[in-house]
């Protein structure tokens, strides 16, 4: 099979034991971080993702949220998030994903994030454009902060992250912008500015698995990411993330790092 069609089954397979649990009878547990919950769909989501992928390609690698695998010497990693915004899902509130993505090298050639209680199949690959639910999609064309909509998040360490995101919120919002956002689903926040419903997304300290799929949806949607000063992100460690539509990137930049602490 083509790594494209395995990488859109594997997300449906995580969405559809999110569709068994959620508003379920679990009971989540915490992780290190008093704020970040763990649920047997995690899990679950996750070993059923594996497991399929093996089944195709027994020597590649995985990079996963919730375990961590033996490394072959495949140049092959798959990079996944088996329950994007579990936070959400443990609440009952419908808004979180499956995000997967297929890695060669350092190079991303596929991703998908599926968002069972919509039914929203986003997903792209290498040169090949972006799609929602097989329709095309494209950024959008907002030029000024004035024009725009954003989104962002907030890390789970309640020190000077959340107040460094906090001050740009509040500049954002003197710039006159639409509106800010908080859903709770990095990579959804990435799918949304390449289906153009936002302008722009910035977070703190995002993992692989956060944007691996969204960073190559956006990208292939006529978007950029980078880091906070404008840099590409490596796949082997955390990163700081500002994704836009290209036009306003610049902007975001300068706003964001006004606020950043010294």
């Amino acid at each position: 099979m083509e790594y494209l069609d395995i990488t859109l089954r594997a997300a449906k397979i995580a969405g559809e034991i999110h569709k068994k649990y959620f508003r379920g009878d679990f009971k989540p547990r915490t992780k290190s971080a008093s704020f970040d919950l763990l649920t047997c769909a995690d899990i679950e989501a996750e070993e059923a993702v594996v497991s399929f992928i093996r089944k195709h390609f027994p020597r590649h690698n995985f990079l996963a949220e919730e375990n961590k695998y033996p490394t072959t010497d495949s140049e092959y990693t798959w990079v996944i998030d088996p329950l994007d915004g579990t936070n959400n899902f443990a609440c009952g509130l419908p808004i979180f994903c499956s995000s997967v993505a297929l890695v060669h090298k350092d190079r991303v050639l596929s991703g998908a994030v599926y968002d069972v209680t919509r039914k929203e199949l986003f997903y792209a690959q290498k040169d090949k454009g972006a799609f929602l639910n097989g329709k095309p999609i494209r950024v959008n064309t907002a030029s000024k902060l004035r024009q725009s909509m954003l989104i962002t998040g907030f890390y789970y360490s309640r020190g000077r992250e959340v107040d460094e995101t906090l001050k740009a919120v509040k500049s954002f919002l003197f710039k006159h912008i639409l509106g800010i956002r908080r859903l709770g689903a990095a990579a959804l926040d990435l799918c949304y500015v390449a289906s153009g419903r936002a302008a722009g997304y910035w977070e703190f300290e995002l993992s692989p698995w956060d944007f691996a799929a969204g960073k190559l949806i956006v990208e292939e949607a006529g978007g950029r990411v980078s880091g906070r000063l404008g840099e590409s992100m490596p796949l082997d460690q955390r990163h700081f993330i500002v994704a836009s539509n290209g036009r306003i990137h610049k902007d975001m930049l300068k706003v964001i790092n006004s606020n950043r602490t010294k």
